[in-house]
């Protein structure tokens, strides 16, 4: 937790006058009783209305004085917590937005929305519960313990003995409690996977009739939740009436031997009214104490989630002076590149060698596995390579800007992510100021215009979150408007024209040429007909290139080539038939 407190640094003040003015309403607290056993004493036993009176009216100034403390107390703790969980949010968001698929990979999307959400709200709490209830019970449990004393030394006993034993018991839990609230946030996390699978993906889960199943997969995250917490409360459930026992048992001490002190004449009776309270205070907030250590029993394993992922190294990052020349021309080498996803895998990538000029179209074509989107992943340093070097401009990658490097690259993925908003918007994630004339041109290129003009909105259609609202052929041309409206130095379409029909691709891919001229494309599909128009293809398998060449280069020389071309013209031949 303390790793975390630089995030109260800037409002040091709200963390300054919250307990301040706890502290006025504490001290206001702990005169009450006092005055009311004058009033009992006094007023009552002896019959005096203007004592009672008097003394009444300084109780309500002092009550009131008490409230301005816990109010003021209560927006300074607010100010504090609430910026404290906005800026830690931030930073999480900031970081998580820096990490390497490697590092998201490792937490898992659940986990990380978890630590952003639920995580960061416990923290929140305990700021505000720290400012406010660890501050008031601390100074109540001390003043109350002067009070009575100065009451009375000889009832001091009672609380020496009952004290000691509820602090051991509140130790107890807190120490056995941290591993279960651990468990707690993992089982979210869970919970969060299911329930963010199933939205994803209810249009598949309805299509295969899997409700029930999925209804059963939630029933089991949720029972599995609750059977977690309940376990972590366990503790405090079973604790908390043994607390109340020993509270009792001890107020039950002090008017048992209170009451024998009245008899003897060592004590009044208003006395022992005020003892009764400020024991009362004493044991409530040592009651108070207790929830705090569970809460910050739970509140550390959030704690931990969140330090760890503040913490996480950040693989891909710029080097202290990396190079900010622009990317020119877009020529691309890669020299002998290994890649694996983990230091103990067998490598996905092997001895990758090859050059692209500037204005290539470099087909890529291969099985399901062989490599394909990885190799492409590794030119704007969504990862990093094991070993050899990729080189743009004849710059090491890992030596240019990462700003510089991904600005010059336009990438169109195999799983095409839309964003809530407008058609208009998705396409300017391209080009954040491009115009309306941009946005047309580069949707024309990508085949998208008519059915566009064709929606209610136009441009200005909303779409839903991920595009649901549109069919897939849809979704690829937009992201690749999207892509070609930033007129990258490179750019890479991962069977990005795979959701469209023959027609329309050889069209988008028409529109496409005399933009190619000006950058370097990387163009990877399953289609032959598609990779006639690369100027040179690369055949990857099982990581490794088995082809590099032309397409009748390849169609004269390569088996595995000539296996591709042979299976798809005999699925045409059979289509036409």
């Amino acid at each position: 937790m303390r790793k975390l407190l630089k995030f109260l640094k800037p409002y040091t003040y709200a963390v300054i006058l919250a307990p301040l003015l706890m502290l006025v309403e504490v001290i206001c607290d702990l005169y009450q009783p006092n005055l009311l056993a004058k009033i009992v004493d006094q007023g009552i036993l002896k019959n005096n209305f203007q004592v009672i009176l008097n003394t009444g009216l300084i109780m309500l100034g002092i009550a009131m004085i008490g409230m301005i403390g816990g109010v003021g107390c209560t927006i300074f703790s607010s100010i504090a917590s609430q910026n404290f969980g906005k800026d830690l949010r931030n930073e999480l968001f900031k970081k998580v937005q820096k990490l390497s698929f490697h590092s998201i990979d490792k937490f898992k999307s659940s986990s990380l929305i978890t630590r952003l959400t639920n995580d960061v709200t416990q923290l929140q709490t305990l700021v505000m519960m720290a400012l406010r209830i660890m501050v008031r019970a601390p100074l109540l449990f001390i003043g109350g313990i002067i009070m009575a004393i100065s009451l009375n030394k000889n009832l001091s006993f009672i609380f020496l003995l009952s004290i000691p034993v509820l602090i051991a018991l509140f130790l107890f839990i807190m120490k056995r409690s941290f591993p279960l609230f651990s468990e707690v946030q993992k089982r979210i996390d869970y919970v969060n996977s299911v329930v963010r699978e199933n939205l994803v993906g209810i249009r598949l889960v309805r299509a295969f009739r899997r409700e029930d199943y999925e209804r059963e997969r939630f029933k089991y995250a949720n029972t599995a939740l609750m059977n977690a917490i309940i376990k972590a409360l366990m503790l405090m459930i079973i604790a908390m009436p043994l607390f109340m026992l020993i509270m009792n048992f001890s107020i039950l001490a002090v008017l048992w031997f209170g009451g024998l002190l009245v008899e003897r004449g060592n004590m009044q009776v208003g006395e022992v009214m005020a003892y009764i309270n400020y024991m009362g205070q004493i044991l409530f907030s040592l009651m108070m104490i207790g929830n705090i250590l569970i809460f910050i029993s739970r509140a550390s394993a959030s704690a931990s989630r969140v330090v760890e992922v503040l913490e996480e190294k950040i693989d891909i990052e710029d080097k202290e002076e990396s190079d900010t020349r622009s990317i020119e021309s877009g020529k691309v080498k890669f020299e002998h590149v290994y890649f694996s996803y983990f230091k103990d895998r067998e490598p996905v990538l092997i001895d990758i060698d090859f050059e692209a000029e500037a204005g290539e179209i470099i087909g890529i074509i291969g099985t399901t596995g062989s490599g394909k989107s990885t190799l492409v992943n590794l030119i704007p340093r969504l990862y990093d390579a094991t070993s050899g070097r990729i080189l743009v401009d004849g710059r090491d990658v890992r030596d240019i800007n990462l700003r510089v490097l991904r600005s010059a690259i336009s990438m169109v993925p195999q799983d095409i992510i839309l964003f809530s908003g407008t058609i208009k918007e998705n396409i300017c994630w391209g080009k954040e100021d491009a115009t309306d004339e941009e946005v047309i041109e580069a949707a024309k290129i990508a085949q998208a215009h008519d059915f566009i003009i064709r929606l209610p909105n136009g441009y200005d259609t909303v779409i839903g979150e991920r595009g649901v609202t549109l069919s897939g052929g849809q979704k690829q041309r937009i992201a690749i408007a999207r892509a070609l409206i930033k007129k990258p130095k490179i750019l890479i379409l991962d069977d990005a024209t795979s959701a469209v029909d023959f027609v329309t691709e050889q069209k988008i891919i028409r529109g496409l040429k005399e933009i190619m001229k000006h950058c370097t494309t990387f163009l990877i599909a399953q289609r032959v007909s598609t990779m006639m128009n690369a100027d040179k293809i690369i055949i990857l398998d099982r990581g490794r290139i088995v082809g590099f060449g032309t397409h009748y280069e390849l169609l004269e020389k390569n088996p595995i080539y000539q296996e591709i071309y042979r299976s798809q013209i005999d699925e045409e031949v059979v289509k036409h038939a």
